[in-house]
Order: structure tokens, then C-alpha cells, then sequence
């Protein structure tokens, strides 16, 4: 196990499924490190896990996959997650909210991931560039 500093740590994956694991890993040791409890562990596991694939399916959707840098910063409460891939940018304020009382069978799937990642983190923003790419940054507090 490496030792996470206060500084950002961060690493650069492919952008493809198969590096989904390497990532989760990588958060979980950060979140471990910051001192989160187990289920906030999980919960930045859940929500970096959501966002990473996203990135892969939506941002590189019909493009060479490109990188994924994932960076980690301890907080004095917490954790700090950025993730920042060069694909294509999207608006999440065009992302519906899903009816969560509606019938399981007329929930749609589309921005149900956004939905709980916002419920799993206690801070998210999305920040768009053409020249430096798409940065989101999610925050876990302990609690």
C-alpha cells in the first residue's frame, strides 16, 4: 500500500473498461488513507466507479480512447476525487432528474448514475474546457 500524502496523487489509466479495477483500486487505498469509514469508502468506490465509466462510454463514445487521470487529495476532513478525460463534454443540467417513485419498470436508466453520485458524494462540479479538457470533482467528507 502506498503512502497518500496531502498533496494530489495522481495517475494516468486508459480510458477503456478494463481499467476500471486499477482505478477503483486506486481510490479505495486514498479513501482508506483519508480515513473515511467503510461506507464511505464504498460510496467514493461507487461514485468514481460510475464516473469513470461514463467518461468511457459517453466522452470516447466512437473516439480513440484516450487517458483518464484520476487524482487524490486528502483534505483535513476528507477526501477530494478530480477525474479529467479530453472526450467529449456534456451539460449534467440536461440530464433529467429520474422519478424515484415511480414504478421500477418506467424508471429510465438515462442520469440515474448522476443521480447517485450526487447522493453518494457530499459535493460535485463539472467543469468544461476545450483546451483543458473536462474536470469533475467530487468531495467525500467524513462524517
Amino acid at each position: 500500500m502506498r503512502h497518500f500524502e496531502t498533496m494530489m496523487q495522481t495517475k494516468v489509466f486508459s480510458g477503456r473498461f478494463e481499467s476500471l479495477p486499477a482505478i477503483g483500486d486506486f481510490v479505495i487505498e486514498a479513501a482508506q488513507a483519508a480515513g473515511l469509514d467503510e461506507s464511505a469508502v464504498y460510496a467514493v468506490q461507487l461514485a468514481v466507479d460510475e464516473a469513470a465509466t461514463n467518461v468511457i462510454e459517453h466522452a470516447y463514445r466512437g473516439m480513440e480512447p484516450g487517458n483518464l487521470e484520476c487524482g487524490c487529495e486528502i483534505l483535513p476532513d476528507g477526501l477530494k476525487i478530480v477525474l479529467k478525460d479530453y472526450g467529449r463534454p456534456f451539460s449534467p443540467d440536461e440530464v433529467p432528474e429520474p422519478e424515484t417513485n415511480a414504478p421500477l419498470e418506467d424508471v429510465k436508466p438515462r442520469g440515474l448514475g448522476l443521480f447517485f453520485m450526487r447522493r453518494m458524494m457530499d459535493d460535485m462540479r463539472f467543469e468544461f474546457s476545450e483546451k483543458n479538457g473536462n474536470r469533475l470533482i467530487m468531495i467525500k467528507r467524513k462524517h
